[in-house]
């Protein structure tokens, strides 16, 4: 059976570098669907279903953060990679903020692009498969089922994104104990540099937001070292 082709958005205004990103990728197999400015990007996300949404930041009519958070109201679980000139840190984490799972700074590499797409799409289509009990965990009055990505407190279902759950995973199998850093930046991201630590803060604080419904649950930060999740009898 032949392998179903990924569909990617590629939300981009300059007509070089679209055309250029366009071809590249379509070259290594992925079916592209251009859009050329933010307004188009909405009506294209209401048309279609995406594997994986290519986003640049400074867009005509309806820029790249307010495009992201317009689609993680109705979509947690697809990718977003902002693909930005924008490369300041704090432009980076506000990206992170509004629901991205990576940032690539232009100029870049497409074959580095070509790489994040592939481990992303690997890691989103093929979720474990392992004995459940290993990715279903109680986390006080929550349940978390990694394998559908879901955070459940009585009637009450949240739908994390990939890197949310991963982290939050992490956690989970470590449970009362302290997960370095480093261990999890390696892990999830495939490096520990110092931006890539200010993303995972932002994600913690994510997770923090959706674990707030039970005061015995806690993300604690251990100074210097790592994160534990903490869940009080």
């Amino acid at each position: 059976m032949q392998k179903p082709v990924a569909r990617i958005l590629l939300v981009e205004d300059d007509a070089n570098l679209s055309f250029v990103m366009k071809d590249s990728l379509e070259k290594r197999g992925y079916q592209i669907i251009h859009a050329r400015d933010g307004r188009e990007a909405l009506e294209k996300v209401n048309q279609g279903v995406y594997d994986l949404i290519l986003l640049d930041i400074m867009l005509p009519h309806v820029d790249g953060l307010t495009i992201a958070e317009r689609v993680r109201q109705h979509n947690k679980m697809i990718p977003i990679f902002f693909v930005s000139a924008k490369s300041m840190t704090e432009d980076k984490l506000a990206g992170f903020r509004v629901g991205g799972d990576d940032y690539i700074t232009k100029p870049f590499n497409l074959e580095e692009l070509d790489f994040k797409i592939k481990v992303f799409l690997r890691r989103s289509q093929h979720l474990p498969t392992q004995d459940p009990q290993q990715v279903r965990f109680q986390i006080g009055r929550y349940f978390f089922d990694f394998r559908n990505l879901s955070l459940k407190i009585n009637n009450q279902e949240m739908t994390l994104t990939l890197r949310e759950a991963e982290v939050l995973l992490m956690l989970c199998q470590r449970q009362n104990e302290v997960v370095p850093r480093n261990v999890l930046l390696n892990h999830i991201w495939g490096s520990d540099d110092y931006f890539l630590g200010r993303s995972l803060d932002v994600f913690i604080s994510r997770l923090r937001k959706y674990l707030k419904e039970d005061p015995k649950v806690q993300i604690a930060n251990i100074h210097g070292v790592g994160f534990k999740l903490k869940v009080d009898d």
